[in-house]
């Protein structure tokens, strides 16, 4: 167990690294802060009192070793747009972010695993095609297209609901149903597959063969078999929201992370750009990291290190 979380920790910490160089080194050469904060007739001297005070006239090479220091000492660096701490600026907008991320994973989970097992169970059947066709809908729609095509209908058409804000929770539902969809119609056609895969299996023949009802024999030993890669998709589905709401927050003008990464890429605030980045790939690998844990519990064969000549 010791050498399975040292791996995965191991890994963990080479992705955030990369994604951290290479993050900053791109935001570096695609553009000049100091053009971005002041105006263009802004005189030569302004220029370089600006880069020197925010240390961006010194190499590439010196300055991403400055910030992994002052990453070390737990500094993600200060915002240049106010000048507050960029953690400061981010944490803000990470509640307002996870008043939608969190609702819609959970209308994955109540929606996409239970429509892919009933899907499973009525294979080939209308039921099956249903739940499929439906699924590939939801699958395949884009989410900002989604959005808006929900806005047209139950903010314009119909005049239910607030078309973008944050100002009361009937602002969260469109944005809420948008990330919902996708997620719920990906899980779903992910379930359905790995159970399938399963019931195909010759020990479900088997226990079918010795008389173990059905209905036991899906939930004691489908199911549980079925649940590894659904874990999988799971994991993903956490990447893929954070993804999803930088469009969806846009959007409908919902004030989180996605719509401040919009903000501070345009207006070249390094230093939020790169809060969020860093936030963002951790959330991904703590994820993934939660994911090789589930499997480890599920699969002990995945604890155990690989050995030239096992299988010899």
């Amino acid at each position: 167990m010791i050498y399975f979380l040292a791996t995965r920790l191991l890994r963990a910490l080479l992705t955030i690294l990369l994604v951290i160089g290479f993050a900053f080194v791109v935001l570096r050469l695609s553009g000049d802060p100091a053009m971005a904060f002041l105006s263009n007739d802004a005189p030569p001297e302004a220029l370089e009192a600006f880069r020197s005070a925010w240390g961006l006239d010194q190499p590439v090479p010196v300055q991403f070793f400055n910030y992994i220091m002052t990453l070390l000492h737990g500094d993600l660096g200060q915002s240049m747009r106010d000048g507050r701490d960029a953690f400061t600026v981010v944490f803000e907008r990470i509640p307002i972010t996870l008043a939608i991320t969190i609702p819609a994973l959970l209308i994955h989970l109540a929606i996409g695993i239970p429509a892919g097992v009933l899907a499973a169970l009525h294979r080939d059947t209308v039921v099956d095609r249903g739940v499929m066709m439906l699924a590939i809908g939801g699958f395949t729609v884009p989410s900002f297209i989604l959005g808006l095509v929900l806005v047209l209908v139950f903010s314009v058409w119909l005049g239910w609901l607030p078309s973008g804000g944050a100002a009361s929770w009937r602002h969260a539902l469109l944005p809420i149903a948008t990330l919902g969809v996708g997620g719920a119609a990906t899980l779903a056609r992910y379930t359905r597959g790995a159970l399938l895969e399963v019931l195909d299996q010759p020990f479900m023949r088997t226990a079918s063969a010795k008389g173990v009802p059905w209905r036991a024999a899906v939930l004691k030993h489908a199911l549980p078999n079925a649940a590894i890669p659904t874990v999988t998709i799971v994991g993903f589905m956490v990447g893929q929201l954070i993804a999803g709401a930088v469009l969806v927050e846009n959007v409908f003008s919902w004030p989180g992370i996605g719509r401040l990464l919009v903000s501070s890429v345009s207006s070249r605030d390094l230093a939020v750009v790169q809060c969020l980045l860093f936030l963002v790939t951790v959330t991904m690998i703590a994820s993934s990291f939660a994911v090789d844990i589930l499997y480890g519990i599920l699969d002990p064969r995945m604890r155990r290190p690989h050995r030239k000549g096992a299988m010899s």
